[in-house]
């Protein structure tokens, strides 16, 4: 086993949350008073901190993003989040990591208490010791922020023994700025080109592949 600790993003890298969060925000801008596209149109918007995604695409200021946050999370907190899957091979892979001793925990842009329930709902929670996200009312953690801390969660002391896993560059740059491994997927949301510009240092395809990279 390459890594003793492994940190891993939650959207885009355990599961696909497509339908949830792009539904969602096609919700908040209705609602908001926007025009809406289809679903795929808010593709990019999976993995990015949720207010800084309205600000970019909107061209909208802070204000009017954390309205409109506050609209995705009405229809979000009650059914966006269960409309979800895992990806194929992720229930296997973290259950041979949890056998071998590895420590986990998913470092995620989400709000703590949403990610919590879809890990449970799918049955993913008790693979991981903590899970560090953001709050539902205080200013959103950077990813690398919320890296930093799942780490002081799990008293990590060396961080060359710990990696990242995730499918956008931002887990990759987080990952860069704690100064431990970033791995990117690409059965996710993010390019190649994405991944290899922000400094993964392996790309990997299928979760299989994650796999036989992390266990070997």
């Amino acid at each position: 086993m390459r890594y003793p600790f492994v940190f891993f993003d939650l959207d885009g890298t355990l599961t696909d949350p497509a339908q949830g969060i792009c539904g969602s925000v096609r919700y908040a801008l209705e609602k908001g008073g926007y025009p809406t596209a289809p679903m795929e149109a808010y593709y990019p918007w999976i993995g990015p901190p949720l207010q800084l995604s309205f600000q970019k695409h909107l061209d909208c200021d802070e204000a009017e993003a954390k309205r409109l946050v506050a609209l995705y999370r009405e229809r979000f907190s009650t059914v966006g989040l269960f409309e979800n899957t895992v990806y194929p091979g992720i229930p296997p892979l973290l259950r041979r990591l949890k056998e071998r001793g590895c420590r986990m925990a998913v470092a995620t842009g989400k709000p703590t208490v949403f990610s919590r329930r879809i890990l449970a709902h799918f049955d993913l929670l008790q693979y991981f010791d903590e899970v560090s996200g953001i709050s539902l009312t205080e200013a959103p953690l950077t990813k690398q922020g919320v890296i930093e801390r799942a780490m002081e969660q799990l008293s990590v002391t060396r961080r060359e023994d710990c990696a990242m896993v995730g499918d956008r560059d931002q887990d990759v740059i987080g990952a860069l700025a704690c100064g431990i491994e970033p791995i990117g997927v690409l059965y996710g949301y993010g390019s190649r080109e994405e991944l290899a510009c922000a400094g993964a240092g392996h790309i990997l395809e299928t979760a299989e592949d994650l796999a036989a990279f992390l266990l070997a």
